[in-house]
């Protein structure tokens, strides 16, 4: 009898210990991380940034999902469809107070800042012969001022203001992809157009192929008055090698990796501090992971940073 109890005995605290074993399944934290189309930059990175994150951090799994990119994104956050996501820092700026295209949805005071990851740089492409040589220029021309309600329509009208102009002062507006704003200028339909993306862009590079194109800087006081206004913008500086015609100085917002105040602090902690520890493994995964740095991550930041992500930058300097 005291053999089969001691048996027995054995036998529920291996069963114990096997339990305890698998429950540490139970203890993994499963995020959902929004980013943006299939065909996009926001998803091939993001996916990138899930999956080291899932590696590198012990009891967490993300799963990047396509979406709708920025102004859906805000949404997935606000509805707690999602827990972090990748979206501009200006389209982050408008949801966080109600402003621009997010006026309908109200403020999401709940939004924060985990990272700036790369410039997404305001690009204004004229074509040589329109004799535009600055944004003063574009007064009484034909201009593409981005799709209508997107963000880079949003930058192009805080442009514009910060040279005294409105769309009312151009000849003509139109409200194109950047695709088809291209072929419009090859066309000769119309003079310039407004690009807000990472450089070098396809449609721009593409367009140069066949059209002499100028870029058209936005520095200087204008430029200074923008940055001072609009804190979500940062200072940028087209090369001449980019395009392979005169580069310039402009401006650009930031993609962002966002979350709400929700978020546990020390796994925000450990996710901000995961990705610039292993920045070299996000570089090998995607060409954008080359210009992630603690310094430039708290740039162009007009919201809260979550309190898990101020403490890393505090602990590292950069704030």
């Amino acid at each position: 009898m005291k053999k089969i109890l001691a048996l027995t005995l054995t036998l529920l605290l291996v069963a114990a210990l096997f339990a305890g074993c698998g429950n540490k399944d139970d203890q993994t934290t499963r995020l959902i991380m929004v980013t943006g189309g299939t065909s996009g930059t926001y998803y091939a990175y993001g996916g990138v940034i899930a999956t080291m994150l899932t590696d590198k951090v012990q009891n967490l799994e993300i799963t990047a999902n396509t979406s709708g990119a920025s102004a859906a994104n805000a949404r997935s956050l606000k509805n707690s469809e999602a827990e972090l996501a990748i979206l501009q820092n200006d389209v982050l700026d408008y949801a966080y107070n109600g402003t621009e295209m997010m006026a309908d949805d109200g403020g999401m005071p709940t939004l924060r800042t985990i990272a700036t990851l790369y410039p997404e740089v305001v690009q204004i492409v004229a074509t040589k012969s329109s004799g535009i040589g600055s944004v003063a220029d574009l007064k009484g021309k034909r201009v593409c001022v981005g799709d209508a309600g997107s963000g880079t329509e949003a930058n192009a009208r805080q442009v514009l203001a910060a040279y005294g102009l409105e769309f009312s002062d151009l000849g003509k507006v139109e409200n194109l992809s950047f695709g088809d704003a291209a072929t419009a200028m090859q066309n000769g339909t119309i003079d310039a157009s407004f690009t807000t993306a990472g450089v070098p862009n396809p449609a721009i590079t593409e367009l140069n192929n066949t059209t002499n194109i100028v870029i058209i800087p936005i520095d200087g006081a204008e430029a200074a008055g923008l940055l001072a206004q609009y804190p979500f913008y940062s200072e940028y500086t087209i090369n001449d090698d980019d395009y392979g015609v005169g580069g310039a100085k402009t401006v650009a917002i930031l993609a962002t990796l966002a979350c709400t105040k929700d978020l546990d602090e020390d796994l925000a902690y450990n996710i901000t501090k995961a990705l610039f520890e292993n920045q070299a493994t996000l570089a090998a995964g995607h060409a954008k992971g080359n210009e992630l740095s603690p310094a430039s991550a708290v740039q162009g930041v007009s919201i809260p940073f979550h309190p898990g992500a101020e403490k890393y930058y505090k602990e590292i300097g950069v704030l």
